[in-house]
């Protein structure tokens, strides 16, 4: 039973997420789709833990320096983990004939980000002793990260695809999410340093989430506004 609550607590913020973005979407997506979008977030996991194990043959696994915890969030974490989603949304969207509207880009990533989110945390939360303060802290921090980073690139993928096709647009679609991942896991890892650098970083991390989650939440906004307006012009 209390392996099944831990299953619970750690996919339950995961789910919220989902019925969140799901009931934005004035046009719903067929669910066989956005359930296939999900199984792809939870399956990529798997190359993309055999990716980061490659990296951290060159770059150190547990920092020990700011430029060390900076190095393994951007090129460590972010980059492979953003890069596998994108493939991923790639796929599911490239002759999907459901994806007519500027905010089913950020449907789909979402669906996506939170696959992968909901499958990584069940490994956080279950064995830990301190389980519950676990999944508290990521249920606050960890999987709303990862929606947010999803809603940025869906965002630009729906500038790109409808209106936008230059390169900087094109770029935007990765870099974004993982400059947006690297910032939060730089923080994230730089607090496990020291406990003076702790107070800090967790006090500037919730500061960066905040400002993530308006930033990305405006770009929502824009493309709901845009689909109700019919509009084909770039945000």
């Amino acid at each position: 039973m209390s392996l099944l609550i831990q299953i619970a607590a750690a996919l339950l913020p995961a789910i919220l997420l989902f019925l969140y973005i799901w009931r934005k979407d004035a046009k719903p997506e067929p669910i066989r789709l956005l359930l296939k979008a999900v199984l792809w977030g939870v399956l990529i996991c798997i190359p993309c833990c055999f990716l980061e194990g490659i990296i951290s043959t060159v770059i150190p696994s547990e920092p020990t320096t700011v430029v060390e915890a900076a190095l393994n969030s951007f090129i460590g974490a972010g980059l492979p983990e953003e890069l596998c989603k994108l493939l991923v949304l790639w796929w599911i969207l490239r002759k999907n004939p459901f994806y007519d509207e500027h905010f089913d880009g950020i449907v789909y990533a979402v669906c996506v980000g939170l696959g992968f989110a909901g499958f990584e945390n069940i490994f956080y939360v279950i064995g830990d002793e301190a389980w519950v303060e676990t999944a508290i802290s990521r249920a606050l921090l960890a999987v709303p990260g990862h929606y947010a980073f999803a809603v940025l690139m869906g965002y630009y993928y729906s500038v790109y695809h409808f209106t936008d096709h230059s390169s900087s647009a094109k770029y935007k679609i990765l870099l974004v999410p993982v400059i947006a991942h690297g910032i939060y896991d730089t923080l994230c890892f730089s607090a496990e340093l020291n406990e003076t650098l702790a107070g800090i970083c967790m006090i500037v991390l919730i500061f960066f989430c905040i400002r993530m989650h308006k930033f990305a939440k405006k770009r929502l906004v824009a493309m709901v506004e845009k689909d109700k307006a019919g509009d084909t012009t770039m945000v």
